[in-house]
């Protein structure tokens, strides 16, 4: 008897996910490729609906990537008809061998034989009073904006955090006109200017990363290396924020804020997949362990491709999206005829080195969350303070994440943690003076992200 095609689930549909469907298709397989927006490209690649009024270039979408991009819509083209592509779809549980998906309303299972996640990453944020005020966006949300719905979240705004995507989602609103309020690092200038010194060996991201800076001096914008931000100002809507350098305080005004600490693998579903975790150290987070192709270490039929498995940006995404795929596919005794591997190890070995970079360039002070006053509101869902959780810790002997979420509530409410879990963790350490590692990881609960109980009820086969 003939054996019957492996039934292969990926979900994500960025570039990891894409090149993992691509190689997939191309070796004779039909995998199903499920993902929450609905058209194709993650967030770094987002995609506007095909509605009238929303046409634009990928040059003015893109930017400098807008060749990456451009050619992994013609490579989903190319495949379309040889996938499964179910968009709008929300994984919000696993079951063993069974994906549970919201889409429109409903819940259906996805069996599976083997799965590819590409899950991507979100913003770290790391609470200041007034974070919670109407006209405060991570940068993600900054980006969405402007890319999917062509609009910007104010006309004013400041942007505050680390990494390269705060100077990214800046210069990209300085492009269409909205010219920042101000850019707040609290990392020094000295830590962005050695670690500039550290990319002459690669020159196309070290001009890449002077374009936008300069592009912002140029318009006039403040970059404030140096400083935190200590409150956002406002009552019904953001009028302004206030920032501290060396005791120093001043007030800028804006009418919308972008906050983003770099950024955060999405790994709930590795979590509910029983795959096994590690701390690592350079990122500040637990993260999923796997082999260098992807496999998952604890489970055999699970492969991780893209920021999912820790943030090496979006050209190495797609090297690990076919280099997970090409694991799955030796796994099945599936060959691929032209494909070899090395190109792509090479492709994340350099992107390893450029997040070095990054983190050094962008690295928070060690005392960042020490200075998160107890008045401050660390989980909106469950409305717990600061101080709650530092009490929780000193009073009821709470020395794990878990613990202190049991007692104090935070991370119980509808976004599961996925917001405050890395502060909570920072706060809870620093107050019991331990490492970060030593206050464990918030585990995955399912629903992974927000869905209604109409929802759940409709479960169907």
């Amino acid at each position: 008897m003939a054996r019957s095609p492996a039934r292969i689930l990926i979900v994500g549909a960025g570039p990891a996910g894409l090149r993992a469907a691509e190689m997939l298709a191309e070796a004779g397989l039909s995998p199903i490729l499920v993902d929450e927006a609905p058209r194709v490209g993650g967030q770094i690649y987002r995609q506007p609906p095909r509605v009238p009024g929303f046409m634009r270039t990928a040059g003015e979408l893109y930017g400098a990537a807008a060749d990456r991009a451009r050619d992994l819509f013609v490579t989903f083209d190319r495949i379309r008809n040889r996938i499964d592509y179910r968009p709008g779809s929300l994984v919000y549980d696993l079951i063993d061998n069974r994906a549970i998906v919201a889409r429109d309303g409903k819940s259906a299972e996805i069996q599976f034989d083997a799965l590819i996640l590409a899950t991507g990453a979100m913003d770290r944020i790391a609470p200041a009073p007034g974070w919670t005020l109407p006209g405060v966006y991570t940068l993600g949300a900054a980006q969405i904006a402007l890319k999917h719905q062509g609009c910007t979240i104010g006309q004013r705004v400041a942007f505050v955090g680390t990494g390269p995507l705060l100077l990214l989602a800046a210069h990209q609103y300085a492009k269409v006109g909205v010219v920042p309020a101000a850019v707040v690092v609290p990392s020094h200038f000295r830590s962005f200017a050695a670690a500039a010194l550290r990319l002459i060996g690669m020159p196309r991201d070290l001009l890449l990363g002077l374009v936008w800076l300069l592009g912002l001096k140029r318009r006039g914008v403040p970059i404030l290396f140096g400083h935190r931000l200590t409150e956002v100002v406002g009552d019904e809507s953001v009028r302004a924020i206030k920032v501290r350098t060396r005791g120093e305080q001043r007030e800028i005004a804006c009418d919308a804020v972008a906050i983003g600490y770099g950024l955060q693998s999405e790994t709930q579903l590795a979590d509910l997949a029983g795959i096994k975790f590690a701390f690592d150290a350079a990122r500040r987070q637990w993260l999923p362990e796997t082999d260098p192709l992807g496999r998952a270490i604890g489970r055999k039929d699970v492969y991780l491709a893209g920021d999912g498995a820790g943030m090496l940006g979006a050209d190495a995404a797609e090297a690990r999206g076919r280099l997970a795929a090409h694991a799955l596919m030796v796994d099945l005794d599936i060959s691929h005829v032209t494909y070899r591997p090395k190109k792509d190890l090479d492709a994340v070995d350099r992107a390893e080195h450029l997040q070095l970079a990054m983190r050094a360039a962008f690295e928070l002070p060690d005392d960042f969350f020490a200075a998160v006053s107890d008045e401050t509101l660390v989980c909106r869902c469950e409305q717990v303070l600061a101080g709650e959780l530092r009490g929780v810790a000193g009073l009821m002997g709470a020395r794990e994440l878990n613990r202190a979420k049991s007692y104090s509530r935070v991370g119980m409410g509808r976004c599961q943690g996925r917001l405050c879990g890395h502060a909570a963790a920072e706060i809870l350490a620093d107050k019991l003076g331990v490492t970060l590692d030593s206050v464990g990881r918030m585990r995955g609960q399912p629903p992974i992200k927000p869905v209604s109980v109409a929802t759940v009820a409709e479960r169907r086969s």
